[in-house]
């Protein structure tokens, strides 16, 4: 059977590991269609009726290590625990599989999912039962949700977290050979789909990268590459280029010239509205130099 991530690794500072050789570079990146504006609601603030999911849910628990501590009522208030935990359990199913019969995608067989609430460094990570890891835990620091969050974004920032670590209580790792960086960008794309993001983000990151793919090779790509990392050991060159056509080498290339180009249309769309700003402002009328009332009067007088 597939192993599934024990913990929640840290992310290096860009998740692609070290280059290897290159293939034939790849053509340039195609132009990405332009996407419709999503609702501002985020999936949060939806919560949909998992009654009616395809999927099924695990058994959730809650455990809070101390009542008293300000981020225990915090997130109590933000959010009720049942509905914020179903809601990402729900995000994650649609986003990295299809459906729970379908050939293409396998749903891992996780049982139960506990969040567990305690004062702790960071911010949060997962894990799974010493006895058996089928079972999951979300350990979430009391601390970052009372000093870390401003009281406008408690809600959505505790959604994101719960559905990025949920991601990892649901997502294959190549067998423990998946490199820590790819394992965090897919739990960073889901929770960017789910219109969890939080504002720090940067479009640098893994999360945007495997974003910029699945809008270039076709929606199903990133669910496509979980279910390659459930199969097989992660070898770099082999898995980019069945997955893609190319090398990652060339596709973060393709992703940084895409990023600029998108920066100099934006450039260039701002210059222009500045240009039809200073186009509507009416110009007054120059007043006449004194100078030049002395030359007219001179030449009147020749």
């Amino acid at each position: 059977m597939p192993t599934l991530p024990a913990t929640s690794p840290l992310p290096p500072p860009v998740f692609m590991p070290q280059i290897s050789s290159a293939l034939s570079p790849t053509p340039s990146p195609i132009p990405m269609p332009p996407t419709e504006k999503k609702s501002s609601a985020s999936a949060s603030e939806h919560e949909p009726s998992m009654e009616s999911s395809k999927f099924p849910l695990p058994k959730l628990r809650l455990e809070i290590r101390d009542l008293n501590h300000a981020g225990s009522q915090m997130f109590l208030t933000a959010v009720m625990a049942n509905a914020a935990l179903a809601t990402a359990v729900h995000s994650v199913l649609t986003l990295l599989y299809e459906s729970p019969s379908c050939p293409t995608t396998t749903v891992p067989p996780t049982r139960s999912v506990t969040l567990v609430l305690r004062a702790m460094e960071g911010v949060a990570y997962t894990t799974g039962s010493d006895l058996d890891n089928d079972h999951k835990e979300i350990h979430f620091s009391l601390d970052y949700i009372q000093h870390s969050i401003s009281s406008e974004r408690k809600k959505h920032e505790i959604m994101g977290v719960l559905t990025h670590e949920m991601v990892h209580c649901y997502q294959y790792n190549a067998f423990g050979t998946c490199p820590g960086g790819l394992i965090e960008g897919i739990a960073d794309w889901v929770r960017l789909n789910a219109e969890l993001s939080p504002p720090h983000w940067k479009k640098e990151a893994g999360g945007y990268f495997l974003e910029y793919l699945e809008k270039r090779f076709g929606k199903g790509t990133i669910r496509r590459m979980n279910e390659k990392l459930r199969i097989e050991k992660y070898e770099e060159k082999r898995f980019w280029t069945e997955l893609c056509g190319g090398p990652v080498e060339q596709l973060w290339k393709d992703y940084t010239k895409y990023l600029e180009t998108e920066e100099s249309k934006a450039s260039e769309e701002e210059c222009v509205l500045v240009e039809k700003e200073d186009a509507t402002v009416p110009k007054t009328e120059a007043t006449p130099t004194v100078a030049a009332n002395e030359e007219t009067n001179g030449s009147k007088s020749v």
